[in-house]
C-alpha cells in the first residue's frame, strides 16, 4: 500500500515520520503494580487514605467515593503502591487496560491490583492515558489477557504494548485537544444528572399532589391499580420452532422495560407464536416486569405505543376509561421506592412481585385533565434528558473519531 509523503509504514500502522514507536517501558521509566495481596486487611473505619481499585476506575477518570479508606501509617507502610498526581493506572482484573490519571485531589492515595505507570517529564500523562485508551491500546490489552470468568492481564506484556509516540510539544497538544472533549463530556454528564434529579423531584411531587399544576384544585380520588387497569399475562413461544421467531412483532422480555416508550424489540414473532404462546399488549397500556434479577434493584415499565407482545415475566396492565395510559406508567415508575418493597424473593436470583399486592396498591388519581397536564410536563422532561443523552453519546462517537486521527498522526495539530 502507497505511503503519502512525509509519513512511514511501522509495525503499528502508517505514522508520520519523525514519530517514533516505542515500548511502554521505554516510553515511561517506570512501571509496578498496586498492592497485590488482598488489600481489605488495611481497611480501617477510620482511614482517610482512599485505596483504589479497578470499579473505581474509568476511562480517564477516578471516583474514590466508593473506595474503601486505610490509615495514612498503612499508606506510609505501603509506599511502593502509592500514587502521586499524574501517574497513570490500568486495570488489570474485570475490565483489563481501562486507564485513568490520578488528579491533584487523589495525590498520595493508594491502589490495589492495577498496573502504575509513573509520571515523567518525557511524556504527557494526559497523551499517554488517550493512547492506552484508544483502539489500539485496548487491542494490544486484548491479545495477552487470559481468564474466563475475569480478564486479566500481566504486567510483564504490558511493558512491551508498542505505541507511536510524537514529539512532547505534539503530545500536549493532543492531549489538550481531546481534554477540551472530555471537558464537554464531562459537563453534559453532569447536567444529565441534575436533570435526572429535577425530574424525579418533580414527578415526587406532582404525582403525589403535593405540588399542584396552575389551574388545577380539588380533591383526588383514593383507589388502586386494580380498579384502574385489567391485568394481562404474558408467555414465551416455543424456542424449538424457529418458524415462530421470524416476524415482524415485538416480543418484549425485561431488557426492553428501560425505555419509557415500548414499540420495538431485538426479538419479532408471528402471529402464529402469539396465538401459540404469548399475548398482546394493546397501545396505551403499561408493561410492567413482575419477575426477574432486575426487581432486586429497579422496578421497569415502559409505556406500549405500537402493539407488541411479552414474556411470562412481564405483566401488562391495560387501562380502564378513569386513568390516562401515559399518566398511569408514569405513576408506576415514579412509586418505584415502595414498589421495591413489594418485591420478595424466588430461588437465588429472581424477584417477584406478587399479582394481589400490585391490585391493592394504592393510588390517588386526580381528575382526567389534570392527569394529562401532570403527564404532559413529566414527559417534557423526558425528552429534554434524551436529547441531552444523544448529544452526550454523538460528542462520545466525535472523540473516538478525534482519537483515531490525532493518536495515529493522519490529522496533525502542530
Amino acid at each position: 500500500m502507497e505511503v503519502k509523503p512525509g509519513y512511514k509504514q511501522t509495525e503499528v500502522g502508517v505514522i508520520p515520520e519523525e514519530w517514533e514507536v516505542k515500548p511502554l517501558k521505554r516510553i515511561s521509566p517506570q512501571q509496578s503494580v498496586g498492592l497485590v495481596i488482598n488489600p481489605s486487611t488495611y481497611f480501617d473505619p477510620a482511614g482517610v487514605v482512599p485505596l483504589l481499585v479497578g470499579s473505581n476506575v474509568s476511562e480517564n477518570a477516578i471516583d474514590s467515593t466508593t473506595s474503601n479508606r486505610i490509615t495514612k501509617a498503612s499508606n506510609e507502610m505501603l509506599s511502593a503502591s502509592r500514587l502521586a498526581t499524574g501517574d497513570l493506572v490500568t486495570v488489570r482484573v474485570g475490565e483489563p487496560g481501562v486507564t485513568a490519571v490520578v488528579p491533584t485531589e487523589l495525590d498520595g492515595c493508594n491502589c490495589a491490583s492495577m498496573m502504575i505507570v509513573r509520571k515523567h517529564p518525557s511524556f504527557d500523562s494526559q497523551w499517554l492515558c488517550s493512547m492506552m485508551n484508544s483502539h489500539h491500546g485496548r487491542q494490544q490489552v486484548e491479545h495477552v489477557q487470559y481468564g474466563t470468568a475475569q480478564k486479566q492481564f500481566n504486567i510483564s506484556d504490558a511493558v512491551n504494548f508498542r505505541y507511536p509516540v510524537p514529539s512532547l510539544p505534539e503530545q500536549r497538544a493532543i492531549a489538550e485537544a481531546l481534554g477540551d472533549v472530555d471537558a464537554l463530556l464531562g459537563a453534559l454528564d453532569r447536567l444529565i444528572a441534575k436533570k435526572r434529579d429535577l425530574k424525579q423531584a418533580a414527578m415526587q411531587q406532582l404525582l403525589t399532589g403535593q405540588t399542584r399544576l396552575p389551574g388545577f384544585e380539588g380533591e383526588w380520588e383514593e383507589t388502586t391499580l386494580g380498579a384502574l387497569a385489567t391485568f394481562l399475562s404474558g408467555g414465551t413461544p416455543s424456542r424449538s420452532n424457529e418458524d415462530y421467531w421470524t416476524g415482524d412483532i415485538p416480543w418484549i422480555s425485561a431488557s426492553t422495560l428501560r425505555c419509557f416508550e415500548i414499540w420495538r424489540s431485538d426479538s419479532n414473532v408471528t402471529n402464529e407464536a402469539v396465538a401459540a404462546g404469548s399475548k398482546m399488549a394493546p397501545v396505551g397500556s403499561s408493561l410492567l416486569l413482575v419477575r426477574g434479577s432486575a426487581l432486586h434493584n429497579e422496578i421497569l415499565c415502559g409505556l406500549v405505543t405500537q402493539p407488541v407482545c411479552f414474556n411470562q415475566d412481564v405483566k401488562a396492565l391495560v387501562p380502564r376509561s378513569q386513568v390516562v395510559p401515559k399518566f398511569l406508567t408514569l405513576f408506576i415508575r415514579g412509586t418505584a421506592e415502595e414498589l421495591l418493597k413489594l418485591v420478595s424473593s424466588a430461588g437465588n436470583t429472581a424477584g417477584v412481585l406478587d399479582t394481589k399486592l400490585l391490585k391493592a396498591f394504592a393510588i390517588n388519581l386526580p381528575p382526567l385533565p389534570e392527569q394529562t397536564a401532570i403527564a404532559d410536563v413529566l414527559s417534557d422532561m423526558d425528552v429534554e434528558l434524551v436529547e441531552l443523552t444523544r448529544r452526550r453519546d454523538k460528542t462520545r462517537m466525535i472523540k473516538q473519531g478525534m482519537m483515531q486521527e490525532l493518536l495515529t498522526g493522519r490529522t496533525r495539530l502542530l
